[in-house]
């Protein structure tokens, strides 16, 4: 869900947070050597020591780093700040937020979802084979009503009561759209 560059602005934000700028400027040299490692180990189609998965974003995690390290750089050398402040980043709290709105927008997703399972879950759909009989009967309602078959059994079985001794009937209705 998270792009590597979200996911290289949200760690640089936590992890600069109080730093000076000679700190900042190690962090940018570090993420310089990293991004370079994580290329070269890449192009040779090496295995990383890193807890990764995938290589290619790994990589990619590590270039989005160095980018955002230089600008959190720029930033305070531009401003001339002591430390590093997130909520003073304008542009970083501008990301920050998107990056918590499409968050709660894909937990509001995901939660929908999970609620459509669970409704579905009680739904039934079965295919019923009925003599000709009925099925004529079925058929004749049906075309009266401007309805298929499966709608008006559909609606017989939502009027379905069971009484009390477990017999089974249906209350007089007429199928409708």
């Amino acid at each position: 869900m998270w792009s590597a560059q979200d996911v290289a602005r949200d760690q640089v934000r936590r992890q600069a947070n109080g730093l000076d700028l000679a700190a900042v400027a190690e962090k940018v040299a570090e993420a310089a050597v990293r991004e370079r490692e994580t290329g070269e180990q890449l192009r040779r189609g090496g295995s990383f020591s890193e807890f990764q998965t995938d290589p290619e974003r790994l990589a990619a995690i590590w270039a989005a780093k160095h980018v955002e390290w230089r600008r959190v750089r720029g930033l305070m050398a531009q401003a001339g700040w002591g430390a590093y402040e997130p909520e003073r980043d304008t542009e970083g709290s501008t990301w920050a937020q998107e990056r918590e709105e499409r968050r709660e927008g894909a937990l509001a997703a995901r939660a929908a979802f999970e609620a459509r399972r669970r409704e579905a879950a009680d739904e039934l759909r079965a295919e019923l084979w009925l003599s000709a009989t009925p099925g004529r009967l079925i058929r004749a309602v049906a075309d009266r009503a401007g309805l298929g078959p499966a709608q008006v059994l559909a609606q017989l079985a939502e009027r379905v009561v069971v009484g009390e001794d477990g017999t089974v009937s249906v209350p007089p209705f007429t199928p409708s759209r």
